[in-house]
């Protein structure tokens, strides 16, 4: 049976569901879907071990990786050097002034900064093929937007392994998001990149094992046959951004090697995943969110292992996200916001890192600057930092106080990103931050864990189910008047922070999404 695809494909984007693309993806969720699901499986079961009392740690039978001399692949001129990274979803006009930044890579983004309504993800790949063909314009009445001659080069980060594309069926059922985010751009794009002396270059997020890297691997082998292009064509970076795959850095690399371009520090799903899975015990209760930075020891232990790691295989090492971005109109927090960014970055450089990401184009100059005065050479992978990084380090709760304050911006921050997530925007400004499904989930797993351990805040009140759901209701009547789903958005919220703790969010929103 072919993919059934349950939703009118918007008219410009229709060539490229053509049943030759369709039997692509068709083909890898064959082969690999019932896999995907297995490993899905396997981490459900892990889960349940540590909240049994089980905890992270390095694997003993994969020893012999950790231990051994072997380097990935050589990199591809055009990921030498990777200096600034800026990311963003796939709309049309972030496409443009992302290709046109000044950044070394744009990270394109179908997941955690991309709300998956049915027109962002079919118009989003109309906008890369287009991108990689230079032939994407925009006109808005007021402005023409039209690519540089100098552009960055295209990464693209396709949906987890936990997400399904509701729109396409096969056999009646949703097919991989991952699969089929991947399939369309591959099959487009391959041969496209291929002229122009690029390939398609991809980040992969939320991996919680080696075993799951090794799926994207045998994908990549696949789909490489199947284009008949050379294997060795795709590179992949892969996103450090939960818990347990920090303990498995060495294997991921290992399984991905002929296809891997480095590891990357994607400090907010980290901090979030931190409290998924250890969040049951009261030894683990994280701090306020804005406490919890890249200064405190275990996510500088987390970075520094990275950095350690990527550079004993031969990889990059690519720093994280500063939410941080321009304050329209008021100079002094502008500067501010710059200042902050400018002392992540040097810290990242400093470390070791051979990269960073930021959020905005406006910020691209400034990363530049500090990795041009702090990293002269396209990257600092012969700098094989000497550490010696325990499971203890990764592990060790920040010392910081949980507030009230802290509290209130969870519920406030949640709560606006959702209704904006809910009406198609993926990367939503609050507060002079950034933020996208991974600080959304980081807020609303806060209010769960806290109320789950009747955590006592800062001014003497207990973190209660009560106390929770009054601020909800507090936070609602102040916005709804300015947003057409803060009703759908509370209900979402609340629903997520009850017990049993809900793995993700987007889940959840996913089936309500238009």
């Amino acid at each position: 049976m072919t993919i059934l695809l349950t939703q009118v494909v918007p008219e410009a984007a229709v060539s490229l569901f053509s049943s030759e693309a369709l039997a692509f993806v068709e083909a890898l969720e064959t082969r690999f879907g019932q896999r995907r699901l297995d490993l899905l499986a396997a981490r459900a079961a892990r889960a349940e071990r540590l909240k049994s009392g089980e905890l992270p740690h390095f694997l003993p039978q994969t020893a012999e990786i950790r231990s051994g001399d072997w380097t990935v692949a050589p990199l591809p001129h055009d990921l030498q050097d990777r200096r600034t990274e800026i990311t963003g979803p796939v709309d049309r006009k972030m496409v443009i002034n992302a290709l046109n930044s000044g950044a070394k890579v744009f990270m394109a983004d179908f997941e955690d900064a991309n709300s998956p309504t049915w027109s962002n993800t079919t118009l989003g790949q109309l906008n890369l093929l287009e991108a990689n063909k230079r032939t994407i314009t925009l006109e808005t009445g007021e402005k023409t937007y039209r690519l540089n001659e100098t552009l960055a080069t295209l990464k693209v980060r396709p949906r987890g392994w936990h997400l399904e594309e509701r729109h396409a069926l096969l056999n009646g059922k949703a097919v991989s998001g991952s699969l089929f985010d991947f399939g369309i751009y591959f099959f487009h794009n391959v041969q496209v990149l291929l002229s122009r002396g690029s390939a398609p270059y991809f980040y992969l997020p939320k991996l919680e094992s080696h075993l799951e890297a090794r799926l994207w691997n045998n994908v990549f082998v696949f789909a490489q046959d199947y284009c008949q292009v050379p294997q060795g064509t795709i590179r992949a970076t892969v996103l450090i951004e939960t818990i347990l795959a920090s303990f498995e850095m060495h294997e991921i690399l290992y399984e991905l090697r002929h296809h891997s371009s480095g590891l990357n520090c994607g400090r907010w799903d980290y901090i979030f995943s931190f409290i998924k899975k250890l969040g049951h015990h009261k030894n683990y209760i994280l701090p306020d969110r804005a406490k919890v930075t890249m200064a405190t020891h275990m996510m500088r232990s987390y970075s520094r292992l990275a950095i350690q790691t990527c550079h004993k295989r031969q990889a990059p090492a690519i720093g994280g996200m500063s939410a941080f971005i321009p304050v329209k109109n008021d100079e002094a927090a502008n500067a501010k916001a710059f200042e902050q960014v400018r002392l992540d970055k040097e810290r990242e450089a400093s470390d070791g890192h051979d990269g960073t990401w930021v959020a905005h184009p406006g910020l691209v100059p400034v990363a530049l600057e500090v990795f041009n005065r702090l990293m002269p050479t396209p990257n600092q992978i012969g700098k094989i930092p000497d550490h010696t990084i325990l499971e203890s380090d990764l592990l060790e709760v920040p010392n910081e106080p949980i507030t009230l304050a802290g509290l209130r911006q969870n519920v406030s921050v949640a709560l606006q990103y959702l209704e904006a997530w809910l009406r198609g925007s993926g990367a939503v400004p609050i507060n002079n931050l950034m933020e996208d499904a991974a600080t959304a989930e980081i807020s609303r797993a806060q209010l769960w864990q806290w109320v789950h351990h009747s955590v006592v805040i800062e001014d003497g009140q207990t973190a209660t189910r009560a106390l929770v759901l009054d601020t909800i209701q507090e936070f609602l009547e102040q916005y709804k008047a300015d947003g057409k789903r803060f009703e759908e958005a509370a209900a979402l919220l609340i629903s997520t922070t009850e017990e049993p703790f809900a793995d993700f969010l987007t889940i959840s929103a996913y089936q309500i999404l238009e």
